[in-house]
């Protein structure tokens, strides 16, 4: 599969959506889709700004390779329920292309990404787990199958748009102990696409350097996933460290994971509890939320 151009010709953009090159370069005139100017005045368009055109306009892609995209990607719209089934025979069979496929094709289709990680990606996990302790699947699948997901979620990095000049940091991860890594991938993802500065540290991090990296980067949220299984009280003792440093420097601490029960929850001190990603895009809204996009309503104008 082609890798990305986060910088792309006219003539890419216009071949990869299928209209003339005078028609794109009249929409980037017109501020319908973002473009730069290299240092010898030549016009690019970010990958970000032609990847939001196609979700606000509706529009297909016709040849989603020149994006670096799988063969047939966006060629029509992909509802979660459709998608759950797809990406779990693509889980199973270890089948990269089909899994990006699917993810690429809901985010296309205008899907946010909480949506897409709450209502696709999280069952079609729990469903793959289950088949493991019932002797249906090997351990390798459910690995490859982690890999090929965090790969995909950096792939929709440069497909994000860019956040505001005053948009808050957040950061988070998990502490030492907790091996999961995709959580705290999609809630870096979420929040970048609610326009936070967002930045996820990955899994298995000692208390001491979280409570460092609050100190050094004075973020306005921190996120704490928990999936691992911990012995309550050494957890708790450390858990206790982070609330206290968040709380002396101001940041909204969140936790969300699935070994946190009610009852452990309940020795506990937090800005907010979240049980799925949309829980986390509502909270983050509740501090920040980035001003309405004028070039969603030229999209919206042009595909009427």
């Amino acid at each position: 599969m082609p890798s990305y151009l986060e910088q792309l010709t006219p003539k890419q953009v216009a071949r990869a959506i299928g209209v003339s090159e005078a028609s794109l370069k009249r929409w980037c005139n017109r501020g319908i889709i973002a473009s730069v100017r290299t240092g010898g005045g030549h016009r690019r368009v970010p990958l970000s700004a032609v990847v939001q055109f196609l979700r606000e306009s509706g529009r297909q892609l016709v040849r989603p390779e020149i994006l670096g995209l799988p063969p047939a990607t966006g060629n029509g719209r992909m509802v979660c329920c459709r998608a759950l089934s797809q990406l779990g025979d693509a889980l199973v069979a270890c089948d990269d292309e089909q899994f990006q496929r699917v993810i690429f094709d809901l985010y296309l289709s205008r899907h946010s990404i909480a949506d897409i990680c709450d209502k696709v990606i999280a069952p079609a996990f729990r469903a793959m787990g289950e088949q493991w302790q019932h002797g249906a699947l090997e351990v390798y699948q459910e690995r490859r199958g982690v890999e090929i997901c965090q790969r995909t979620l950096h792939r929709l990095y440069p497909m994000l748009p860019c956040f505001e000049d005053d948009a808050p940091r957040a950061f988070g991860g998990s502490l030492e102990g907790d091996p999961y890594v995709l959580p705290t991938t999609m809630a870096e993802l979420v929040l970048k696409q609610a326009g936070w500065r967002a930045a996820s540290y990955g899994a298995g991090l000692p208390v001491a350097s979280l409570c460092e990296a609050v100190r050094t980067v004075r973020p306005r949220l921190v996120w704490l996933s928990v999936s691992a299984a911990f012995e309550p009280e050494p957890f708790l003792e450390r858990y206790r460290q982070l609330y206290d440093v968040a709380h002396e420097n101001a940041a909204a601490l969140v936790v969300g994971g699935r070994w946190l029960t009610a009852e452990i929850r309940s020795y506990m001190h937090f800005s907010a509890h979240c049980d799925t990603m949309n829980h986390l895009v509502a909270f983050a809204r509740t501090l920040y939320t980035p001003p309405p996009s004028a070039r969603a309503a030229l999209c919206r104008e042009l595909s009427s």
